[in-house]
C-alpha cells in the first residue's frame, strides 16, 4: 500500500458500518463512529464494559459471536479491531472481494483505508495521516486543535451562533492556574470583543487577547475596593447591544458563590443572550491540587459547600451553623479568612469536636499555593500565626488529615 493516502470525509449517517473486536481499539474508535450517525455493527464474543454500554443505550448493535463469512455483506465501511491477526486479515480479504474500505488496527498498511487522527473546532473537522505514524499524527492534531481554540491562527469563522454570538459568555476560568479553563471556555474568551474580568479569573490568559480586546477590570477584592454587581450588569448589557461579543471571565465556577444567575437574569431581561460555560469550582479543586480530598470511603459521606460573606448570628446570614455542627463529614468553607475564628466558635459551639483536623489552602493552582493544617479549636490562632490572605480555601473535617504517604 502507497504511504500517501487519499483523505476523504465519508457521509456515514445511516449506513451500515461494521466493526469486529469488542476491546480497547473498539472503545476508542465507536465514539465517532456512532457520532457520525452510522449504523453499527459489532460482532465480538465479549466486550469491554465501555463497549457493552453503548450496545445498552442503544448507539449500536453487538452481535456476541465470532466474525464469519458473510458478515460484511450491505456494509458501506469495515473495521477489523480483533486480537487475532489472522482473523483481522481474513476480514480484509472478505472486505477487499466485495469493494468495501477496510480499516485493519493491528497492521494499517495492509489494510485499504486508515483511520486519520481527528479534532474538532467550531464545525472544523480536522485530520492528519502521516503515512503510518499515529503518535506524530495525533502530536500535531492536538498542536492544530490547540491553537484554533486559543485562536492563535483564524478559522474563518462568521460568528453568528444563535445564543453565542452576538451577547455575552459566562465563562467560569476555573480556580486559577490557566490551564484548568474549560476548552470551551478558552474557545470563547479567543473570539471576545471585551472581555469583564474579576481578579481571581485566571490572569495569563488575559496575556493571550488579541490587541485590540477591550478588557474591563470588574474586580472584588474582599473587603476593599469593589465594583457594584448593578455597574457589572449594566456593563455586560451596554457592551452586548452595541454588537461586541462580551465575554464575563469569572474565577471558579460563575455559580458557586459567583452571582453568575444575578448576572443571567440581567442580561434575559435586557434581552441579551447569555451562554453559560460552567468552570471548575475552586471549593473541590483547590483541596484537590493540595492533597485534601474532600471526601473518601470510610472518612466522609457528604461535602457542604459554605459561604463566609457574612458571619454566623448575622441577620443576612442564611446558613444553620448548628446543623453544620451535628455533621461528621466536610465543610468547604469559601470566602472565610477574615471571620475563621467565629466560624470555628459556632461549630464548636455546635458540637463539632475541638481536635476536628482543618486545612486551608491559599493562592491554590498558583505558584504561591501553600497550606496550612491546624485543628478547629486553634485554626484561628494558626491562620494568623501563618499570615493567611484571601483567596483560600478551609477544608474542615477527618480528609484534611489524610496526606499521601512519604
Amino acid at each position: 500500500m502507497p504511504e500517501d493516502h487519499y483523505l476523504v470525509g465519508l457521509d456515514l449517517t445511516g449506513r451500515r458500518v461494521v466493526l469486529v473486536g469488542g476491546g480497547s481499539v473498539a472503545q476508542r474508535r465507536l465514539p465517532r463512529l456512532i457520532g457520525a450517525g452510522a449504523a453499527v455493527e459489532l460482532i465480538s464474543p465479549h466486550t469491554t464494559p465501555a463497549v457493552s454500554a453503548m450496545a445498552d443505550a442503544g448507539e449500536l448493535v453487538w452481535h456476541r459471536r465470532r466474525y464469519t463469512e458473510g458478515d460484511l455483506d450491505g456494509a458501506w465501511y469495515a473495521l477489523a479491531c480483533t486480537n487475532d491477526p489472522q482473523v483481522n486479515a481474513e476480514i480484509c480479504a472478505d472486505a477487499e472481494r466485495r469493494h468495501i474500505f477496510c480499516v485493519r488496527a493491528d497492521a494499517g498498511a495492509d489494510g485499504t483505508a486508515v483511520t486519520a487522527a481527528t479534532g474538532r473546532h467550531e464545525g472544523l473537522l480536522v485530520g492528519v495521516l502521516s503515512g503510518g505514524e499515529p503518535l506524530r499524527s495525533a502530536a500535531v492534531r492536538d498542536h492544530i486543535v490547540e491553537v484554533l481554540h486559543t485562536g492563535a491562527i483564524p478559522d474563518g469563522a462568521e460568528h453568528t451562533e444563535v445564543g453565542e454570538l452576538p451577547g455575552v459568555a459566562l465563562v467560569g476560568g476555573g480556580p486559577g492556574d490557566p490551564e484548568l479553563i474549560t476548552v470551551k471556555g478558552r474557545r470563547l474568551l479567543a473570539r471576545a470583543d471585551v472581555v469583564v474580568a474579576d481578579r481571581l479569573a485566571p490572569r495569563e490568559l488575559l496575556g493571550e487577547l488579541r490587541p485590540d480586546v477591550e478588557i474591563v477590570d470588574a474586580a472584588k477584592i474582599p473587603y476593599g475596593r469593589a465594583a457594584s454587581q448593578e455597574v457589572i450588569n449594566a456593563t455586560l448589557i451596554e457592551h452586548a447591544k452595541a454588537g461586541k461579543f462580551v465575554v464575563r471571565l469569572k474565577g471558579g465556577d460563575p455559580y458557586v458563590f459567583g452571582r453568575g444567575f444575578e448576572e443571567v437574569l440581567a442580561c434575559a431581561e435586557a434581552g441579551v443572550p447569555v451562554t453559560v460555560v460552567p468552570g471548575i469550582t475552586s471549593a473541590f479543586a483547590v483541596p484537590a491540587v493540595a492533597d485534601v480530598p474532600v471526601t473518601h470511603r470510610g472518612v466522609a459521606h457528604e461535602v457542604v459547600v459554605v459561604s463566609g460573606h457574612v458571619p454566623p448570628g448575622h441577620e443576612a446570614s442564611l446558613t444553620d451553623w448548628a446543623a453544620l455542627g451535628r455533621l461528621r463529614g466536610t465543610i468547604v468553607l469559601m470566602m472565610g479568612v477574615e471571620r475563621l475564628g467565629q466560624f470555628a466558635d459556632a461549630l464548636l459551639a455546635a458540637g463539632r469536636p475541638g481536635d476536628t483536623p482543618v486545612a486551608i489552602v491559599q493562592d491554590g493552582t498558583m505558584p504561591a499555593q501553600r497550606i496550612t493544617r491546624s485543628t478547629l479549636d486553634s485554626v484561628a490562632a494558626d491562620a494568623k500565626a501563618a499570615g493567611v490572605r484571601p483567596p483560600a480555601v478551609t477544608v474542615i473535617g477527618p480528609v484534611a488529615a489524610l496526606a499521601q504517604p512519604s
